[in-house]
């Protein structure tokens, strides 16, 4: 783990891996994506993954490389998308996907996968239709703890 000498925290890393990594998409101004990627930081020690908000021009522009259009013009796809090892992952697979890569007992959550997909999504799209009325948003995207930053691409 990368420390700053005897602050106990986290120093920006030298040996960025820069946008090619896993990327997590997430909506900018939802406080439950919001929530998902405070709860994935700490849980990545690896740092694998890099963050972006779906609604930033890196987002669009990491989105159109993977090919994913959104419903409406200007609007983001869902709530989460995992982009990694060249193909883009949606609601639940890239929930799962993304717990297969967090330290601990988390990548467990991946035996999930094993569901058929419609199922899991049909769980994924209710909570995602109803995240704003439950959890709220925001009028603009959080900004990263200063040692945090460097994982996050348009920070």
């Amino acid at each position: 783990m990368n420390r700053a000498a005897g602050t106990g925290h986290r120093s920006p890393r030298t040996d960025d891996p820069g946008p090619e990594g896993p990327i997590i998409l997430f909506d900018g101004v939802c406080n439950l994506c919001a929530g998902a990627v405070r709860f994935i930081i700490p849980r990545d020690r690896r740092a694998r993954f890099r963050f972006a908000a779906l609604q930033s021009e890196t987002g669009h522009r990491i989105l159109a490389e993977a090919g994913i259009e959104a419903a409406e013009p200007g609007e983001a796809p869902g709530s989460l998308v995992l982009v990694a090892d060249g193909k883009a992952y949606l609601r639940s697979a890239a929930v799962l996907r993304i717990a297969k890569g967090l330290d601990r007992a988390w990548p467990l959550a991946s035996t999930l996968l094993l569901i058929p997909t419609p199922l899991r999504d049909l769980a994924y799209r209710f909570v995602a239709r109803n995240r704003y009325r439950w959890f709220g948003k925001e009028t603009a995207c959080d900004v990263p703890r200063i040692d945090e930053a460097w994982r996050f691409i348009d920070a």
